[in-house]
This record gives C-alpha cells, sequence and structure tokens, in this order.
C-alpha cells in the first residue's frame, strides 16, 4: 500500500498583504486575515504591503495548535515537508530556521557533500542536528542522488525534471528506490516534472 500523501487542506494564500515583519506575513483573503509564519529572508521576498501577493503555506496541525507556514515558491515548501517528516527531532520552528539561515540549493549542496560544519553553523542548529540531518536525509532517505542533479550546473533539463519528481515522490513518503525505479519507468518522450511526477504516480498505485 503506498504511503498516505500530506493533506493540504490549505494549499496557499491569495490576497492582500496588510502587515510584513521578519518571520510573519498577515494576508487579507476577502476580509479574512490569515497570519503565517514564514522564514527570515529578503526583504520584498513577500510582497510589498498593500500589494497582491500568492503564497504557498503548510497547515501544521498539533493537538493545541494550528499554524500555516508560508513559502515563496515550491523548492522551500518541499524541503520543509521533506525535513518535518524525515528527519527525528526536526520540528517547524528548525526547519523554519534552515530555510532563514541557508538557500535551499546550498543546503542541499551542504547534504550532498555531508557538509557538517556548514549546515551547524545555521542559527538554531548544532552539530548534533547536522549529523542527524545529513545521515537521514542523504543516507536513509536517499536524496543524494537527485539533489546532486538539482545542484549540478551541467545537468540537462530533463535530468533536472527527473530529480524533481524523483524528489516529489520521496516527499509523498515513497523510498528513494522505488521513487527511481517509476520515474526511470517513465519515457523519455515525458520531459516536464509534473508529468513525470504523475506519471509514475500511476505506476506505484497500479
Amino acid at each position: 500500500m503506498p504511503p498516505t500523501p500530506f493533506s493540504l487542506m490549505i494549499a496557499f494564500l491569495q490576497g492582500t498583504l496588510e502587515e510584513s515583519w521578519p518571520g510573519r506575513v498577515i494576508i487579507n483573503v476577502n476580509g479574512l486575515g490569515y497570519e503565517v509564519i514564514v522564514p527570515t529572508i529578503g526583504d520584498g521576498d513577500f510582497g510589498q504591503v498593500g500589494s497582491t501577493v500568492k503564497v504557498l503555506t503548510h497547515f501544521h496541525v498539533r493537538e493545541q495548535e494550528q499554524t500555516l507556514y508560508g513559502f515563496p515558491d515550491e523548492e522551500a515548501r518541499d524541503l520543509f515537508r521533506l525535513l518535518l517528516q524525515r528527519v527525528s527531532g526536526v520540528g517547524p520552528k528548525v526547519a523554519m530556521s534552515i530555510l532563514s539561515g541557508v538557500s535551499a540549493n546550498d543546503f542541499k549542496q551542504a547534504v550532498v557533500a555531508g557538509d557538517i560544519t556548514a549546515i551547524s553553523s545555521i542559527k538554531g542548529l548544532g552539530k548534533k542536528t547536522a549529523e542527524r540531518v545529513v545521515l537521514e536525509l542523504r543516507d536513509k532517505v536517499g536524496v543524494k542522488d537527485a539533489w546532486e542533479t538539482q545542484t549540478s550546473p551541467n545537468a540537462t533539463p530533463t535530468q533536472r525534471a527527473r530529480g524533481d519528481a524523483m524528489l516529489g515522490l520521496i516527499a509523498l513518503g515513497y523510498k528513494q528506490a522505488e521513487a527511481k525505479k517509476a520515474t526511470d519507468k517513465v519515457p523519455d518522450t515525458v520531459t516536464d516534472a509534473d508529468a513525470i511526477l504523475r506519471a509514475a504516480l500511476r505506476l506505484l498505485q497500479s
């Protein structure tokens, strides 16, 4: 039986940016203000106050708390989810610290290289957490090959698309080996990452 995918109760918000603070924004969607926790990144990355914005979200539910986390793009949200689901001891706060402290691309390169020093230098992380991130993402989950392709300047667009699709499957809970096997079965004529992902999912669920 395939793993249960994420339950996306709120996939994104689109509305007027009412307030913007480091690590937090408020978006007015048809008169309802949503507070969203976001990475502390560059000014204006989520738009200017008063403008219409679209923020990708992850709805995180705990026993006594329901929190919306927001992201500027799919890559950041996928990385956040991967950290939450696949690295023991990493919760939303640590995952947000990682996204605030380093670009997604630099983080992936550090994991691929096993650069514990670079990862542990991120505010809110220590050496033990950095070691656990590398061990569980690179070795247990098996993102090394896909991330290596993503961050390589020599990778072709098709190779990147297949890597993106494989990471999408891993983020949904599939093991690296079965994700790679499924994406490898998708015909070479399919070159779009979303199309590869959908085709691979059909193969895994058949």
